[in-house]
């Protein structure tokens, strides 16, 4: 249940921040969300026997962000795949604290916006450059490492508190 709390949050989050903040190409806020992304690493330890499920629920939370904001249908689906993929990797061969929740939501990020970028250029459905690639991963670090680290440490301290799930 907690996790599908944490994506439901993150989904309305995103949806939020982006009316709050300027999300134009050029124009980009310091503080662009991608937290649903970040919500899909954070929830990783809740599945950590059954893989099966937690790539379904990428897959879903993918098409419902594509529903709710990218008008894409099942191109983050697919993103999101990849990315569920890439963060069980990242939980079975790397530890997982405080610190090393920066370089993996930076690494997150990046592999998000560049399978982006790509695609766009592939099916030239905008202009895309490495500068406006660069720009786009720049202005979403800041607020999606400050969300990460906010939820690792609820995570971690619900983990505690009921012993459900182990992060390490």
């Amino acid at each position: 249940m907690i996790p599908i709390i944490i994506i439901i949050i993150s989904l309305i989050l995103d949806g939020l921040l982006t009316n709050f903040f300027p999300f134009t190409i050029g124009n980009l806020s310091i503080f662009t969300p991608l937290l649903t992304i970040v919500s899909l690493f954070s929830i990783y330890p809740f599945y950590l026997k059954n893989s099966n499920k937690y790539y379904m629920i990428a897959i879903i939370m993918g098409i419902v962000y594509d529903l709710f904001y990218t008008n894409l249908l099942f191109l983050n689906g697919i993103l999101f795949l990849i990315l569920s993929i890439m963060i069980k990797y990242l939980y079975k061969n790397f530890e997982v604290n405080h610190l090393n929740i920066i370089l993996y939501v930076i690494i997150l990020i990046t592999i998000y916006e560049g399978l982006q970028a790509g695609l766009i250029i592939i099916f030239n459905l905008v202009p895309m450059s490495f500068s406006k690639l660069f720009y786009k991963i720049s202005h979403s670090l800041l607020l999606n490492i400050i969300y990460a680290e906010i939820l690792y440490f609820t995570i971690n301290h619900i983990s505690k508190k009921y012993r459900k799930i182990n992060i390490n």
